[in-house]
């Protein structure tokens, strides 16, 4: 037992390395100069039904850190941005969000207009409130477990603006609605995150939800601070999805740390969704060599993402942390300490992935397990990699 714990702490140390060293063979010579291009956005956000133009929007990358307002005539103007896939978000109070999900390939100027239509509340009008009653309190405690996670990261991580949220439940489904972006701050990470709630439904045995984060950087109050969040952020990178994809490209998924299996179908104990998590381990599993769920794209800095059943992935630099077992045990499955195990599944066919490990339709993989587990207290902007 001892033994094994050196070899956890050791590899922990070793691939934060061998992932710069990575970093460099990720893209051949030929594409470099592609893959360090960047573009500009601009574009004009309208109201729908009058057609004037709406001021001070939100328009940002999703789950990035590059975002910005629209001006007096509606108009914004994101730089800066680099080539490759996006999904280009617009919102705005009293409107439906809108997105648009763009394959950027050459180094010039996009324009992208939108237009807002009026949002209509399924629960009537949003009333927030400085005081909640103890029904709210407890749904608000529910959610904030659903939502932000409960791994150590999420101990550290409030929302700033719960007043804003309310609550039903429909035959034991909790539905959650937000009036205004949450502002959420992760003093763990040190990340400030406005996120753009669309949909929240739980049910017993199944979470999902739909929305998009826009990350800022907090302020460091001391360099012991800003080192503290540089190794919680390397730590939450290694090992997640955008992490694998990266190696995948690279051809480098094993010294990356990476194990995959073929799983033709999984014994699920439960409905499991993209953040459930529960599933029974299927008695047949088979290694697979990753670099075949991978085609050729349609440029050299593209592939596509296909393959049939579930893809079982173990990361091999980290084991599971002790509350993944209370979380499990609570949703009624048996585990064991061991390295993080995920599977994933696509649900709407292959989908492009670009060279920076982004995917053309980010809800187009399914995780259970490990993956399911981390939430919003354990994502990284999409610019972020180990120093």
């Amino acid at each position: 037992m001892e033994s094994k714990f050196c070899l956890i702490q050791t590899m922990r140390a070793i691939f934060p390395v061998l992932f710069v060293l990575v970093l460099a063979l990720l893209t051949p010579d030929k594409s470099q100069a592609v893959q360090n291009s960047v573009v500009i956005l601009t574009g004009q956000v309208l109201d729908g039904e009058t057609g004037d133009p709406l001021i001070g929007a939100h328009v940002f990358i999703a789950a990035s850190l590059m975002g910005t307002t629209t001006d007096m005539d509606g108009r914004y103007r994101l730089a800066r941005v680099p080539t490759g896939a996006h999904r280009l978000y617009v919102s705005m109070l009293g409107f439906e969000p809108s997105f648009r999900d763009l394959l950027l390939r050459e180094s010039r100027v996009y324009t992208f207009d939108f237009t807002l239509d009026t949002a209509i509340l399924e629960a009537g009008e949003i009333v927030i409130e400085a005081e909640r009653d103890d029904k709210w309190k407890d749904r608000f405690e529910r959610f904030s477990k659903l939502f932000i996670g409960e791994s150590p990261n999420a101990e550290m991580t409030i929302i700033v603006n719960s007043e804003v949220l309310d609550f039903e439940s429909r035959g034991g489904t909790l539905v959650a609605y937000a009036a205004e972006p949450l502002i959420i701050e992760n003093h763990a990470l040190g990340y400030r995150i406005q996120y753009f709630l669309k949909d929240f439904e739980a049910e017993p045995f199944r979470t999902r939800y739909d929305g998009e984060p826009l990350f800022e950087e907090l302020e460091s109050g001391s360099l012991d601070e800003s080192k503290t969040w540089e190794e919680n952020r390397r730590k939450a990178f290694m090992g997640s999805f955008r992490h694998f994809l990266l190696a995948l490209l690279s051809g480098r998924t094993s010294g990356q740390g990476f194990k995959t299996y073929s799983r033709p179908a999984m014994n699920r104990t439960v409905s499991g969704d993209t953040f459930s998590g529960n599933s029974a381990i299927s008695s047949q599993r088979y290694p697979l060599d990753p670099q075949t769920i991978l085609r050729p794209g349609e440029t050299p800095n593209e592939h596509i993402l296909t393959f049939d059943g579930y893809i079982e992935i173990r990361y091999m630099g980290e084991t599971e942390d002790p509350s993944y077992y209370e979380w499990q045990r609570r949703n009624g499955i048996s585990g064991s300490k061991k390295f993080q195990t995920s599977w994933i599944t696509m649900e709407r066919g292959p989908t492009v992935v670009d060279y920076k490990g982004d995917i053309l339709n980010p809800y187009g993989v399914t995780f259970s397990g490990y993956l399911a587990f981390e939430r919003v207290a354990d994502e990284v902007p999409k610019e972020y990699r180990p120093r």
